[in-house]
């Protein structure tokens, strides 16, 4: 913490103030600093040029391009909205030529997981009552809620090995095109949370009248019924109490299936994690994200697979993603979801650029291009082994890549749709973020955020800003939190009871 600045990269025109600077502190030269003295007040986070940039000159950090400056700024200024703006610029893609083999560990690591008996491997051993269309949201919420343990302690005492009955519901299903792209995907979301093996068993509950109807859903996802996955709808039942009833007497039928499970120790190869970055701020990319990236390279190394995600959020920076593609058709893929991405948003009277967030720019993050750098270091090293739609399923394992929105819930949503046991959620604003059937863990950028929010925070990576740790080290606090969590270790979110509010199906076209 002698320093008052982070340099990233020798190329970098700037540096990242380690806490507030005020006009006068001398930034030494030790690090990269150059010997300037700060001009005015720079807040932590933010970034200081240490050399004169003029208008119109690419301003770089992470050695990359994060923008222009709109004016001319002197060694020692704040660089920030006021002077900095989005660029858009000749990205260079070498498809494959960072791809490296991925030298695998001898003896992968383990985590005491729930085994299904086709072979899935679960963290976690939820009840989930699906919905078919917003309108039978109400009653599948009065079904799940019978068995909250917070309400209703005596309603799962006979069983412990259940970890909850869970609604996600969604307010979707209906007034769109029965043969669009948003109905499939939405079917395509429902289908993969109703295979997740987290769940033990699953209940659609419909209105019988929707645009989605559950046996278009079931014969699209190949989803086969039976005992531990059951539908029906309210009007064929007869009305709201009578649903209620028949969902509670359902959903007691599958809890003694449910309680027979067991944890047992399962290779690192079954677990595969959700990275999501949500109230950025201009630490991210210094501490929580790599360090995130450490733990992924671990994990792939152990044989387990992590999803990256956010299309948005990776703009600007997908060239070094297409870089570390395992094969040509692979970063193809990506380059062809960048491609609908500017046309979905041109359509939509939107830019690629309209973003960061208010709070991003506050905590330090100027441009789309930083924010994007900054978000991709969470995917660490590895070989980019393919690339997925929303919310399909991810096979391959290693590091891939889904498409979906920057919006958190609606990305985290798809990863779990996809397969995803565990999220990983990195935070330097803060965030109160869960995710059921999946946990998820929270990861402060800074130890300020830590000491703020504690309650909500799983493990601070601010150690790194601070000099305590190396990014390395906490890359392996991590990796271990992971195995720890997926045999069963509660998040913070999951003690407050957070997940179900959280399932944000993508809704993609016009509501009719």
């Amino acid at each position: 913490m002698s320093s008052p600045f982070i340099r990233i990269h020798p190329d970098d025109n700037v540096v990242i103030a380690r806490r507030q600077l005020v006009s006068g502190t001398r930034l030494a030269g030790e690090g990269g600093g150059e010997g300037v003295t700060v001009s005015g007040l720079v807040p932590p986070g933010h970034k200081v040029a240490t050399r004169a940039i003029a208008a119109g000159e690419a301003v770089r950090r992470y050695g990359q391009v994060i923008g222009a400056a709109t004016q001319a700024i002197a060694a020692g200024q704040h660089v920030h909205t006021h002077n900095l703006a989005f660029s858009d610029f000749a990205r260079r893609h070498e498809p494959g030529a960072g791809a490296r083999p991925t030298g695998f560990v001898a003896e992968p690591a383990t985590f005491d997981g729930i085994v299904r008996a086709d072979g899935r491997v679960a963290t976690r051993n939820y009840v989930g009552v699906l919905t078919s269309v917003n309108c039978s949201a109400t009653a599948a919420r009065a079904i799940a809620d019978h068995f909250r343990r917070d309400i209703r302690p005596e309603a799962l005492a006979d069983f412990p090995h259940v970890d909850g009955v869970v609604a996600l519901t969604h307010g979707m299903g209906c007034a769109t095109a029965s043969d669009g792209e948003e109905l499939r995907v939405l079917r395509r979301t429902l289908g993969g949370y109703a295979r997740h093996a987290n769940f033990a068993g699953v209940l659609i509950v419909g209105l019988g009248c929707e645009t989605n109807q559950i046996q278009g859903l079931v014969a699209q996802e190949g989803l086969a019924e039976g005992a531990w996955l059951r539908t029906f709808n309210i009007q064929d039942t007869g009305g709201t109490a009578r649903t209620v009833a028949r969902g509670i007497e359902i959903v007691r039928e599958m809890l003694p299936h449910a309680n027979r499970v067991r944890r047992q120790p399962v290779p690192a190869s079954h677990l595969v994690v959700g990275l999501q970055c949500g109230g950025s701020d201009g630490y991210s990319g210094i501490s929580a994200n790599p360090a995130l990236g450490a733990a992924v390279d671990r994990l792939v190394r152990h044989g387990g697979t992590a999803i990256l995600s956010e299309t948005p959020e990776i703009y600007g920076g997908e060239h070094l993603l297409t870089r570390r593609a395992a094969s040509p058709e692979v970063a193809d893929k990506l380059l062809r979801r960048i491609a609908w991405w500017e046309q979905y948003t041109a359509r939509n009277g939107m830019k690629m650029d309209n973003n960061p967030s208010a709070g991003n720019k506050a905590g330090g993050l100027t441009t789309i291009l930083e924010k994007s750098l900054g978000a991709i270091a969470k995917s660490g090293t590895t070989n980019l082994v393919d690339v997925v739609e929303f919310a399909e399923r991810v096979s391959a394992r290693g590091f891939g890549y889904m498409d979906t929105p920057g919006y958190d819930p609606v990305s985290a949503t798809g990863q779990v749709a996809g397969g995803a046991n565990l999220i990983c959620f990195t935070t330097g604003r803060g965030s109160a973020y869960g995710c059921a059937p999946s946990p998820s863990l929270k990861l402060s950028t800074n130890t300020a955020l830590w000491r703020q929010q504690e309650e909500d925070i799983d493990l601070d990576c601010g150690t790194i800003v601070d000099g305590l740790e190396s990014v390395d080290e906490c890359g392996e606090r991590i990796f271990r939190l992971m195995l720890e969590t997926a045999s069963g270790r509660l998040t913070k979110s999951e003690r407050h009871g957070y997940g179900q509010n959280e399932f944000v199906p993508w809704q993609l076209g016009a509501v009719m």
